[in-house]
């Protein structure tokens, strides 16, 4: 990518770690990873995740057709292999095999494809609820990262990525820009968490 599709160049501090991010700026592949990635490990670990990947393969890039007829054994070593790409490297390792071979029968292997020609936001949503690994929350953040970080905005896009399209949100990757707001993002997610567990007890206590 690079550019956004308004021109803009695309400059990422998700990872915290600019040879990651700059990688992440230029492959729709490696974004969509770090987004598969995205579960039960800190944010930067998960976007770090396709960096690590591609230097642990030799490659300065991700390839939709290399990873979907890896050895899965192979590609399991991978993740697994000190430090661990992930809390659950085995799981991962599969999770990111099915996606690159669900791009390569549907999309011919590139991942833009995805978003490039979606006429709205809410087919866009479809999309990429569509993914293997990509339920409804995992699809709404990536489209809020799409139409904030990559300029990606059909009609419709902040409606379709619900309350993490908002503006001036700190609810996702989506809002990140730096540590600041990596810092404001963590806080909201700590504070949610506390308040689901406090409505769950109170449900109990009923």
């Amino acid at each position: 990518m690079t550019k956004s599709d308004d021109g803009r160049d695309i400059t990422l501090r998700i990872a915290q770690e600019p040879a990651a991010d700059e990688l992440l700026a230029r492959s729709p592949l490696a974004a969509l990873v770090g987004m598969l990635l995205d579960q039960q490990v800190p944010m930067e670990w998960a976007f770090a995740g396709p960096y690590a990947l591609a230097q642990r393969m030799g490659r300065d890039d991700l390839d939709a057709h290399e990873i979907a007829t890896y050895d899965p054994e192979a590609f399991t070593g991978l993740f697994t292999a000190r430090p661990a790409l992930h809390r659950y490297p085995g799981s991962m390792a599969k999770r990111v095999q099915q996606l690159c071979q669900f791009l390569v029968a549907q999309y011919d292997g590139e991942a833009a494809a995805v978003w490039s020609d979606a006429a709205t936001g809410a087919e866009l949503r479809r999309r990429l609820n569509a993914l293997p690994g990509f339920g409804t929350q995992k699809a709404q953040i990536f489209l809020a990262l799409l139409g904030k970080q990559f300029g990606v905005r059909p009609p419709g896009w902040r409606e379709a990525a619900g309350p993490y399209g908002e503006e001036g949100s700190h609810r996702s990757v989506a809002d990140i820009t730096g540590p600041e707001s990596l810092a404001e993002v963590r806080a909201f997610k700590q504070e949610a968490k506390q308040a689901a567990k406090a409505a769950k007890a109170a449900a109990k206590g009923k």
